[in-house]
């Protein structure tokens, strides 16, 4: 069976251990008593001193590691990984206006850059324009303005969209993104088979984490799935989802949770496109997930190789699917956000480093790290190029993209990757009673949880049970290390005059006639069972504004209230 020890070695090892444990050990703490009554990682999982073969009695090295680019894929999903071909360097990047965008966006792929990541500002998150009341003095402040076709094309002025690869972190907008992306794309005269990226387009996780919701759940799932379907059909190169653990993981969840919750909403994705006729085979190989790079490094890795193994086995044995490939989790990796600090931020340099560190021996097929001015705003170019140089110097010179899974087979690491798996099946099985995430969603149950782990995590840090360098522990003084943090500046009130005059630019010599028809006809798709994403990109294309076209489906779908959690 592939097992790692015999009866008789595990045996010799216990006994030896209960020895160690019973003639050096509890000597040993008795001279030197241990710093903490009890150790634990960001899931409270207990962490104990030594980890040895007694730990993993009935781990069978076939069924849980095997080889990499074989199923279960727990050592990657390929099977030269990095000797081959390094991750993709994809830093989230947007802010202000598109003229602004496209400065740094070319700026960073001079420096290196392998792939596009686009920021929105929330007001296009949520799908209003910048000229709506509610847009006033938020637009460009956390990402990019993008209300209309015409500002999609200033994004990516003099840059070839059939040679890059775009992520765009957009939910309930994502299809009109696309279809602002599909018909600049199609200026340039890049054909749909060269169209390549992905939409973050993950309904799910907006209601338990991120909050940037628009429709009621029923709707939201289905504008989505309708994008999922018209990518597989029509952009064969493209990710139409990217299903997302890092903004559930942003906002308080554990590790566990963060990959439990995770992986239920793309099992309850994969049901709603087989429920449409689509073949298992047909799509699951288009499906990637976004995680989060935390602070706690063998935690960190140990989680993206029980994903890997998890999403195996579901696609395998739940989905039945046939194609390998299907069963691959693709994703991308961004370092904690949360772990950052305004206290001491030169310490955040550290702290991207070892995160981004987890996600490249965690097997990650993409990379965003966190530039240290965060906490502030907006990183500056100075912050996001070193930020960029930390995976550089990850890949180029550290030695770690060497060799594949190179932890594998640490008493550790397997432990507790066969903890958090477990832990997090635990969850999944709970969903699963509850009908699914979809319902879970409906009735709190995720977002109870997370509320639950946040509140708890925050009330260990207050009574140090947790440290945070230079928030609870070692702090200084720190106004002339805030103070000299180079700041991006830039002039918000601009930029939004600007944006307000060009979107009453485009309203006013759009042809009317063809903008009016466009919206009456995607109103009728939206009260009808058809795809809505051909009437989407005949709106774009038409000069309908980001505003408009969702405004339209609100008339059908309506807006979603959040009920109170407790």
């Amino acid at each position: 069976m592939g097992n790692l020890y015999d009866k008789k070695s595990l045996n010799e090892i216990k006994n030896s251990l209960e020895k160690w444990e019973k003639e050096t050990l509890q000597n040993w703490i008795k001279q030197v008593p241990e710093r903490e009554k009890e150790f634990t990682n960001l899931s409270n999982i207990p962490i104990k001193i030594l980890y040895t073969p007694a730990d993993l009695e009935d781990f069978d090295y076939n069924s849980k590691l095997g080889f990499p680019g074989s199923y279960p894929f727990t050592r990657g999903i390929h099977a030269t990984m990095y000797r081959a071909r390094l991750w993709t360097m994809r830093m989230f990047s947007g802010f202000g206006g598109p003229e602004e965008t496209n400065k740094r966006l070319k700026f960073l792929i001079e420096h290196g850059e392998t792939g596009l990541s686009l920021a929105f500002d929330y007001p296009t998150l949520i799908g209003i324009d910048p000229d709506d009341p509610m847009a006033e003095g938020e637009v460009g402040i956390v990402g990019v303005s993008v209300p209309t076709i015409e500002d999609m094309r200033v994004v990516f002025d003099g840059i070839n969209m059939g040679e890059v690869t775009t992520n765009m972190t957009i939910n309930p907008p994502a299809p009109v993104l696309l279809s602002f992306y599909v018909g600049v794309a199609e200026m340039q005269g890049v054909p749909y088979d060269k169209i390549g990226g992905t939409t973050q387009n993950d309904p799910l996780k907006e209601f338990i984490a991120q909050k940037s919701y628009v429709f009621p759940p029923e709707p939201a799932v289905r504008v989505s799935m309708d994008l999922i379907e018209w990518s597989v059909k029509n952009l064969p190169k493209w990710n139409p989802i990217s299903v997302s653990g890092y903004h559930i993981r942003e906002a308080g969840s554990t590790a566990v949770q963060e990959l439990a919750f995770t992986i239920a909403d793309g099992i309850e994705y994969v049901r709603q496109l087989i429920s449409r006729g689509l073949d298992v085979d047909e799509f699951a190989h288009r499906i990637s997930f976004f995680w989060d790079s935390h602070i706690n490094f063998f935690e960190e890795i140990a989680k993206f190789r029980a994903a890997r193994r998890m999403w195996a086995k579901i696609m395998k044995e739940w989905f039945h699917a046939k194609k390998e490939r299907s069963m691959w989790m693709r994703f991308h990796t961004q370092t904690a956000g949360v772990s950052l600090t305004a206290q001491q931020p030169w310490n955040n340099i550290i702290r991207t480093t070892i995160e981004a560190m987890a996600a490249v021996l965690g097997g990650t097929q993409s990379l965003h790290t966190n530039s240290f001015d965060e906490p502030f705003r907006v990183p500056s170019e100075f912050a996001a190029k070193i930020a960029l140089r930390t995976q550089q110097i990850i890949a180029y010179e550290s030695g770690i993209a060497d060799t594949i899974d190179p932890l594998a087979g640490s008493y550790y690491v397997e432990w507790l990757t066969d903890e958090i798996e477990e832990k997090a099946w635990n969850y999944i099985d709970r969903i699963e009673k509850l009908g699914g995430m979809l319902e879970a969603v409906k009735k709190g149950f995720p977002q109870r949880e997370l509320t639950d782990a946040s509140y708890n995590y925050q009330k260990q840090v207050e009574e140090k049970k947790k440290y945070i360098v230079g928030v609870n522990i070692f702090e200084d003084n720190q106004v002339d290390e805030i103070r000299n943090v180079p700041l991006l500046e830039f002039d918000q009130a601009e930029i939004e005059r600007r944006q307000k005059n060009r979107i009453s630019k485009i309203r006013s010599e759009r042809n009317k006639e063809l903008w009016e028809r466009s919206l009456n006809e995607l109103r009728k798709a939206a009260e009808k069972d058809v795809n809505l994403m051909p009437y989407i990109l005949q709106a774009a294309k038409a000069k309908a504004t980001l505003g408009e076209i969702i405004s339209t489906l609100k008339e059908v779908f309506g807006s979603y209230v959040e009920p109170p959690i407790y």
